[in-house]
């Protein structure tokens, strides 16, 4: 497998120019961000030997093309101009060849032999220009067959090194592909290998603006910028550029690769197939570059991406290296994960009085910024009014009175921090000798993206830095400023004890489904938002826990035992408070027996003077002769002034309602009768259960908590509203005298005892508690 990485090592900027590569640039301009390539147009695939042939070096990959072929019709269908630089053709011809030598062997043997046993024959070394000669036709037929499938014309188009250095001829093959991509054709171009001379390394002219075409990888690159196409796409059987060698354990791929950082690249072993390399890959894709084509080198043998792996380039996803001339200001979002990660080790072995401290600090500085934090806020508040609905629009607001409530929470969780990290859950004596502690500690790495609520940022920063985890900080564009600089004091806060990096907030252009994969470097995902955002984060996320809820589907059941004023007070704050909130009741749940009653009739006109939109349920809508808009579903988190009114026979059937339509957040009952509350509240099987209570009580400063991180329907390791004891894990930590598991065999001295021993309440000490350390 070929392979590249980059090490840290100042170059003459010569360095590319002495290799044939003008540093002039081109007038076309690169595009700078990954995000910005679904708007490319013109797009050129290059794939590589090891993509087009198989493992034995002796046919193709035919699946693996297919799945590429697929990719490009899609592209092509888009309305895109779809341009491949293919090889394959040497190794088609060669499996030609070989099939024809060893029958034509196998015939003249069985002439001579007779029906003895045929001998075993040996195929001689192929030269692989008839190879060449003997697979392009076959190659190119295969194309056409499978792009057929997808109603797409393609055209073949043999190229030398001489064609471009012929005025007359360049120009004729660039009117020839125009006019191909005109005609919504995909021309499928290859050097031709079947009257090349040998490659000679380094043989670019010198001081001329060309590159010389020694193989497809500086084919697909003069193409690209002949015809000025937006992107190339490099397949080969590599995953990109790394920082070291590929395989060594500190080897980190590369995901954005700037020549203007003047580094110097080792190369690896070349391809299994092909005469390009590496090197041959990176030299082409950095004179791409400077002619003002986008490019990225990725992996198009790997059976996981193949089938997606172009697509996934064109949508913008992190997929192999992408080169740009553009250097963001900050760190990547992979520096910002590991820089929180040893902020947060060094975070989680501070004094828990310490930590409290910086809490503290946090909740004096919100006051003390406030004109800061509320100027910052309007300035995003103006920006999203055209943009955002009246339910989004309340969750970026802030206030005087938001920040207040904001900075007493954070005193409550530095106050409940000071016993969190490192507090003894178990004491065990296994024998003589050897004793046994469970603690707790840090999860590592959270993290949290949220929308539209920029007061989720210091609410969750505050606890992570209670319970010792480092944190990575998504919020959306829409809170920009807000949350800039209410990360800034963040870091002030932490600064008070060296711990600034723990906190960190993501503004580069990193997609959630990007920051979804760094499972090596985040513990857990906590999203804050619509059920939207979560759903997409579940989905998204390979390998790292979620925590949180897809739908806040919240049901008030009124019994037939109920109070009047109870009843209608619950239901108002339940849904009227903040209907834009995961726990606001989206479905009322009536007794039968109370239809046409003065209860009904008081919900009735209290719904309609607080104007909340009512959507009849199928059998409510089956009592009324004129009934309101029939519900689409009973499965609808509304998020606004609506709500579903439903009819149940009693509490079992309510209770069935719930387990089928709701979603396990937050239920209530309002009902006198303490029998009917008491199996609700048991079969229920919710994580938060009310009786006679707002379902807006649901939430971790009301608990007590001092705030929350969202609120989990889970059921493992953190239920309801998650605070402080959700951020937290275990660890075992055994302190022995040398003993070993033989001593505890039948032949051993010694014998397990398995004691509990009294917990004296005391933290346990240790440089870093983090889980995932």
């Amino acid at each position: 497998m070929e392979s590249c990485w980059v090490s840290c090592l100042t170059v003459p900027g010569e360095h590319w120019e002495a290799a044939g590569f003008p540093v002039t640039r081109s007038p076309g301009k690169s595009f700078a961000h990954r995000s910005e390539l679904r708007h490319a147009k013109r797009i050129v695939v290059k794939l590589g030997s090891a993509v087009v042939t198989r493992g034995d070096e002796c046919g193709l990959a035919l699946g693996r093309l297919a799945s590429i072929v697929e990719q490009v019709a899609m592209l092509q269908n888009q309305g895109r101009e779809m341009l491949i630089v293919t090889s394959g053709a040497v190794a088609f011809g060669k499996q030609r060849l070989r099939h024809e030598i060893l029958l034509s062997q196998s015939v003249r043997q069985a002439l001579h032999s007779g029906q003895n046993q045929l001998k075993e024959m040996s195929v001689p070394v192929l030269e692989a220009r008839a190879c060449a000669a003997a697979g392009q036709s076959g190659l190119m037929a295969l194309y056409e067959a499978m792009f057929t499938q997808y109603s797409t014309c393609t055209a073949q188009i043999l190229v030398t090194n001489l064609d471009f250095h012929d005025e007359q001829k360049r120009r004729n093959l660039s009117s020839t592909l125009l006019e191909l991509l005109r005609m919504n054709i995909v021309p499928i171009i290859n050097t031709n290998d079947a009257v090349v001379p040998p490659p000679v390394p380094n043989s670019d002219l010198q001081g001329v603006n060309v590159i010389s075409i020694k193989d497809n990888d500086s084919l697909a690159a003069r193409l690209a910028v002949e015809m000025k196409a937006d992107l190339l796409i490099a397949l080969s059987d590599v995953q990109g550029l790394y920082d070291s060698p590929p395989g060594t354990d500190d080897a980190k791929l590369i995901d954005i690769f700037y020549p203007g950082d003047q580094q110097s690249i080792t190369f690896g072993s070349k391809s299994r197939v092909g005469i390009g390399g590496m090197e041959a890959k990176v030299k082409a894709a950095l004179w791409a570059l400077q002619g003002g084509t986008s490019v990225v080198i990725a992996n198009g043998t790997d059976p996981k991406v193949t089938g997606h792996v172009i697509t996934d380039i064109v949508d913008g996803k992190k997929v192999g290296t992408f080169f740009s001339e553009v250097k963001p200001a900050g760190p990547t979002v992979e520096q910002q994960a590991e820089m929180a990660r040893q902020g947060g080790r060094t975070l989680a072995s501070l004094l828990p009085e310490q930590r409290a401290e910086i809490i503290c600090h946090l909740a004096d500085l919100l006051t003390e910024k406030k004109d800061d934090i509320l100027a910052a806020n309007k300035k995003d508040m103006d920006l999203a009014e055209r943009r955002l609905s009246q339910p989004l629009l309340k969750r970026l607001s802030l206030s005087s009175a938001k920040l207040n409530s904001l900075a007493i929470g954070l005193r409550q969780i530095s106050s409940s921090s000071r016993d969190s990290v490192g507090r003894v859950l178990r004491r065990t004596r296994v024998a003589n000798n050897l004793e046994l502690e469970q603690i707790t500690v840090p999860i590592g790495v959270l993290l949290v993206i949220f929308e539209s609520r920029p007061d989720c940022l210091p609410q969750v920063s505050a606890l992570a830095i209670a319970s010792g985890n480092a944190l990575l900080l998504k919020g959306g564009k829409e809170a920009a400023n807000t949350n800039h600089i209410l990360h800034q004091l963040t870091q002030e806060a932490l600064s008070i004890h060296g711990v600034r990096d723990a906190v960190q907030l993501v503004s580069t252009r990193e997609e959630v489904e990007d920051l979804c994969r760094l499972d090596k470097m985040i513990d857990l995902i906590i999203p804050r938002g619509s059920s939207q955002l979560v759903r997409d984060i579940q989905r998204a996320a390979k390998g790292i826990p979620v925590l949180g809820h897809s739908e806040g589907i919240c049901h008030v059941y009124i019994d037939v035992d109920a109070s009047i004023d109870k009843a209608i007070n619950i239901i108002r704050d339940s849904k009227c408070d903040y209907p834009a909130a995961c726990n606001a009741m989206e479905t009322l749940l009536v007794h039968r027996d109370l239809l046409r009653t003065p209860l009904f009739d008081q919900i009735i006109d209290m719904l309609r003077v607080e104007k909340v939109k009512i959507h009849a349920g199928p059998k409510f809508a089956s009592y009324l002769t004129f009934s309101p808009s029939e519900v689409k579903s009973l499965r609808t988190e509304y998020g606004d002034l609506e709500c579903c009114m439903e009819v149940v026979d009693g509490m079992q059937e309510a209770v069935d309602h719930i387990h089928k339509y709701g979603s396990a957040h937050t239920d209530v009952i309002v009902t006198e009768n303490e029998e009917t509350a008491e199996q609700f509240l048991q079969q229920l099987d919710s994580a938060c259960v009310f009786w006679n209570a707002s379902s807006r009580f649901s939430d971790g400063y009301r608990f007590g908590l001092g705030a929350e991180v969202g609120i989990s329907t889970a059921r493992i390791h953190a239920r309801g509203p998650v605070g402080l004891e959700g951020l937290l894990t275990t660890k075992w930590v055994l302190r022995g005298d040398g003993q070993t598991v033989a001593d505890f065999s039948e032949q051993g001295s010694m014998k397990y005892l398995h004691e509990n021993i009294p917990i004296a309440q005391k933290l346990f000490s240790s440089p870093s508690y983090s889980a995932s350390s």
